[in-house]
Order: structure tokens, then C-alpha cells, then sequence
């Protein structure tokens, strides 16, 4: 979700191994920044937006480049010859150790993109993995497989990011996390690119660089060049060559405030029909992410981490109901849906069913509810435009599970009627850093029962409060945090005026992230520091501040 313009815008483990990632690291950082590489006529073949692994599996990862085969085949211009592209994934960063290897084609009607899914390999082990194609070869990746099935793993680390848009900053979190080698995974909770057309969000004169196409992207061959864009940085590749990530697509991987049957950023008439829309999004979506296709081509599914965690991800964009209108009385009507009846009953059996210990539920919006209410007149206002939401008047952000109660209430209901403890929701989207309980009736809590615990991460560049309103952050925002929290009891901390990342640490005793922020948006060499964390203990199903991120 982005804020509205309503005048001319568019509406709306400590690091152990820092060597051996610096070494997977440096040679994406080097490709994505040499000025001969960012003309694709110098060199052809040539694999100049990086290398990426996704999805893993006990025995497996999904493997992913894209090569350019010739000057003019350029991401999105259906040119350029099929290219026969060989690639090998090995236990060693010399490749002397092998143990896979194949070749797959490259063709022009795939953009040229590669998507390789390896199995047969050991469970919870580190590979390395490249590609070749007519004497280039790509830089090297490095990857990890999950923990087995059955495994008492004794802990899991993951970092989590979202909101992501190139105009707003440069991707220094991205370039944070790939220095760290104690992450199994990164976890992408959704606007990993952004529709809008070159200085609509944020407006121009507060962007650091432009996107392209120029123009807000609806065609196929937009959709494309707009994902290579965000595959040209160099932050961004040296993420991807350093861990695997596991991503689910919120609204701006289509347009903004997305639902079933439109979005709010889709004109039916000037821009073609949604369903064609959508169609060429997604399609350019798994083509351009080392992601798995799931159940009706979209991406809820279902990841394992040995017996200490599965990881449960929502599509919230593809099945949802219309946003109901502010005040309108609709977000609690039954008929009305967030997940959709199919994918509803899927997570909820798999949740009954799952003997791990910890539930994690990648939840591209925010299902805590949060009354805004309260908060004094002068703050509705830029809270509304950050929201997206009508600046006359802010009850509940429609666009998260506060505008789909009856899911909300049917999901935590099971959670309590079947005694499913160690829930986490992990979200994005809201550009602020949160840590909640998610209570079964906020009204009576902490009287009543918490059903689960929430850690919204912010953004990685996008707006929030202080971009907004041009000012220093933790100034205004302080009352408005302030409001929040008095207003709304199961809110613990939340944080709306910084950028950055969470990493989330999970042992059979507690969930815990750990909040890092970066100095500066528009500063491509910001420093990273960690700002807060919080965690749940087993079976409290209540969050609680900690003094230290872990170490």
C-alpha cells in the first residue's frame, strides 16, 4: 500500500562467516556496478542482472539468472536468439566439488530468464552454484537447503524485508543482509518492485533515481523491464547471490491496493482490462523470482524447517474481495474475504496438522487490529496518505485484515478452539516497524486471550510518517506512536519513521526479531544499526521487549 495524492499522484546469528559471504558477495557488487556491464552492447552473451536461489527444500533449491544472449535482447523486447545456458551447483566456492549440473534454454518467449529446481541434495548444507552460456559465465551464488523433515533443528535465522521502491532510496538493507552469513533464508514479504510511472511515488523532486519504463507499467513487456530495473542493483544482486530467498507478492507487484477484480491504481478503460493486467504481472513475476508456482499459479504455499518451524505463505491479493469503503459497514460482513474460502481452509488445516513447533504465517498485510481513531486531528491526515486511505476520516485501514473481519475472526478462532500455540505472523506493507499480539477481542485484552504474536517489519525505502510530512524522524511521530499504542492495548512498540530490515530467530524456546535500521534512504553507502527486539517465548502466545538482538 502507498499513500494517495489526491491532486495529481497516483491515489495513494551474528555474523560468524562474514569472509566467505563478503567473497559470494563482492563479485555481484562489482558486475551490477561496472559502468561496461550496465551497457548491454559490451558484452554478449552476459548475465547482467545477477544470479538469485529460492524456495529451498530439504533436497532441493530453485535456481535463477537471466542471460542476455545478444546486444538487442534487452528484458522485455521479445528479441534475441534461444541460448542453450549450462549451469552447476557445487559444495565449494572453486566449483572443484560438483555435484549437479545441466544445461536449460534460454528462449525470448521467457524473457531470456532461467529457472533450474535442483533436487537431490543434502538437507541443511551450503552449495554454490553459476552459470554458463557460450563462454560467459556468471558470478558464483551461494545457496543453503533446508533442515530435513524430521530434523530437531536447533535453530533457524531468517531475514525480512519489504516495500522496496526504487525512486525512494537505494537498497543498502538488501546490501546489509548479504554481508551477514548467519541467515538460512531471506524472507520477502511483498512490493518487491513498484507499478507507478517515473516520479509519481514519491514525487520527483524527493526521488533518487527513475524507473523504468517511464511510464506507470500495465503490458507484459512492462512488467519485465520493470523487474530487471530492480535486478540492475547492485544491493539487490548481492543479496540474492548470498542467500536464498523465499518472496510472496503484496498489491505493487500488480497495481496499488489490489484485489480480485481491479485495484485502486487500474483504469479499466485507459489501461485494458485487469485480467490482462494481472495475467502479464504474474507471468513476468515467475519468470523474473526464483519462486515457486503454487496452487492456481499463484504463491501461497507451505515450507518446512525440520521440526522447529513451517512456514505458511498467503497470497492476499489474487482472491480478496473489494475494499470495502471507509464506514461503509461492510468489513464485517461474512460474505466478504481476504484469503478466499480455498485458501482459508488451507492454511487452517495445515496449521491443525503440523506438528512443528512454531507456526510462521507470511502475511503480506497486517491482520492485528488497529483502531486509528484516537489519534489527534493534525495526524489522521498524513497517517490517511501513508495508508492510502480518505484523509476525512481514518477508523480502520480497510486494505488489511481490519476490512475482512470475519476471516480475521474465523482464523484466530481456530487457532484458540484448537489449542495451536507459537503462531507468528510476519508482515509488511505498512512502510512502519511493529511488534503485537494479536488478540482474539482487542476490546477486552489483556483480559482476554492472545491467539498469536505479529512483527511487522518497515520498509526498505518506502515513505512512511516522516518522508511524508518532510520532517525529522521522531519528532511528530512520537505523539502519533504514542496514540497508537494508548488506543490500541496489544500494540507493544511500532516505529513510523524508519527504514531498513528484520532478521527473525527461531529456537524451540522463543521467536525472536531483531529491528535494524539504516542511516539514510539516499545515501548508497548507509550504515545499519539495530534499533530494537522483541520475542515470544513458547507457549505465551504474548510478545515482550529484550534489551539485545542475539548474538
Amino acid at each position: 500500500m502507498t499513500p494517495r495524492d489526491l491532486t495529481s499522484a497516483p491515489t495513494r546469528r551474528t555474523v560468524v562467516k562474514a569472509a566467505a559471504v563478503t567473497a559470494v558477495a563482492a563479485p555481484a557488487l562489482a558486475a551490477a556496478a561496472s559502468p561496461a556491464l550496465a551497457d548491454a552492447g559490451a558484452v554478449a552473451p552476459a548475465f547482467l542482472h545477477g544470479v538469485a536461489s529460492g524456495d529451498p527444500l530439504p533436497d532441493g533449491v530453485l535456481l535463477w539468472t537471466r542471460v542476455t544472449p545478444t546486444p538487442d535482447a534487452l528484458p522485455g523486447s521479445g528479441l534475441g536468439p534461444d541460448l542453450t545456458v549450462g549451469w552447476e551447483l557445487a559444495e565449494d566456492r572453486g566449483f572443484a566439488r560438483t555435484v549437479a549440473s545441466g544445461a536449460t534454454l534460454a528462449t525470448a518467449e521467457a524473457d531470456h530468464t532461467v529457472k533450474v529446481d535442483v533436487r537431490g541434495l543434502r538437507p541443511a548444507t551450503a552449495y554454490w552454484f553459476r552459470f554458463t552460456a557460450d563462454g560467459a559465465v556468471s558470478p558464483a551464488g551461494r545457496t543453503r537447503t533446508a533442515p530435513a523433515v524430521d530434523a530437531a533443528a536447533p535453530g533457524i535465522r531468517f531475514g525480512v524485508v519489504s516495500c522496496a521502491n526504487w525512486e525512494a532510496g537505494y537498497f543498502s538493507a538488501y546490501r546489509h543482509l548479504a554481508g551477514r552469513a548467519d541467515l538460512d533464508a531471506v524472507l520477502h514479504l511483498g512490493d518487491y518492485i513498484y507499478e507507478y510511472g517515473a516520479g509519481a511515488y514519491p514525487e520527483a523532486k524527493y526521488g533518487v533515481r527513475r524507473h523504468q519504463p517511464a511510464h506507470e507499467i500495465v503490458s507484459l513487456a512492462d512488467y519485465r523491464l520493470r523487474h530487471a530495473t530492480y535486478k540492475s542493483d547492485a544491493d539487490l544482486q548481492a543479496m540474492h547471490a548470498a542467500h536464498p530467498i523465499v518472496a510472496i507478492w503484496d498489491d505493487h507487484e500488480f497495481a496499488n491496493d489490489a484485489w480480485s477484480g481491479g485495484a485502486e491504481n487500474h483504469t479499466e478503460g485507459a489501461e485494458g482490462r485487469w485480467a490482462d493486467r494481472v495475467a502479464a504481472a504474474k507471468r513476468a513475476y515467475f519468470e523474473w523470482m526464483p519462486v515457486r508456482a503454487s496452487t492456481e499459479g499463484t504463491v501461497y504455499r507451505r515450507l518446512r524447517f525440520g521440526k522447529l518451524a513451517d512456514l505458511h505463505l498467503l497470497d492476499l491479493r489474487s482472491f480478496r474481495s473489494q475494499q470495502a469503503g471507509v464506514g461503509s459497514g461492510k468489513v464485517d460482513d461474512p460474505a466478504r474475504s481476504i484469503t478466499g474460502r480455498a485458501q482459508l481452509d488451507w492454511l487452517k488445516s495445515g496449521l491443525v496438522a503440523s506438528d512443528a513447533a512454531w507456526q510462521l504465517v507470511g502475511t503480506s498485510v497486517m491482520i492485528s487490529p488497529v483502531a486509528f481513531g484516537a489519534l489527534p486531528a493534525e495526524l489522521l491526515s498524513p497517517l490517511a496518505e501513508l495508508l492510502g486511505l480518505p484523509k476525512e476520516g481514518l477508523a480502520v485501514n480497510v486494505d488489511q485484515w481490519d476490512g475482512y473481519t470475519d476471516d480475521r475472526k474465523e482464523l484466530l478462532g481456530h487457532l484458540r478452539d484448537r489449542g495451536i500455540r507459537n503462531t507468528v505472523f510476519l508482515t509488511g506493507d505498512i512502510h512502519m516497524a511493529w511488534a503485537n499480539d494479536v488478540p482474539v477481542k482487542a476490546a477486552t485484552y489483556p483480559l482476554s486471550a492472545s491467539a498469536a504474536t505479529e512483527f511487522v517489519v518497515t520498509s526498505v525505502t518506502s515513505d512512511n510518517l516522516d518522508d511524508l510530512l518532510h520532517v525529522a524522524p521522531g519528532t511528530v511521530s512520537v505523539l502519533a506512536a504514542g496514540a497508537v499504542k494508548a488506543a490500541n492495548r496489544h500494540v507493544k512498540w511500532v516505529d513510523m519513521d524508519h527504514h531498513g530490515y528484520g532478521v527473525l530467530d527461531v529456537t524451540a524456546e522463543r521467536s525472536q526479531m531483531d529491528y535494524y535500521t539504516v542511516s539514510d534512504r539516499a545515501d548508497r553507502n548507509a550504515t545499519a544499526a539495530w534499533a530494537r527486539s522483541y520475542r515470544t517465548l513458547n507457549g505465551t502466545q504474548r510478545v515482550e521487549r529484550v534489551y539485545q538482538p542475539v548474538r
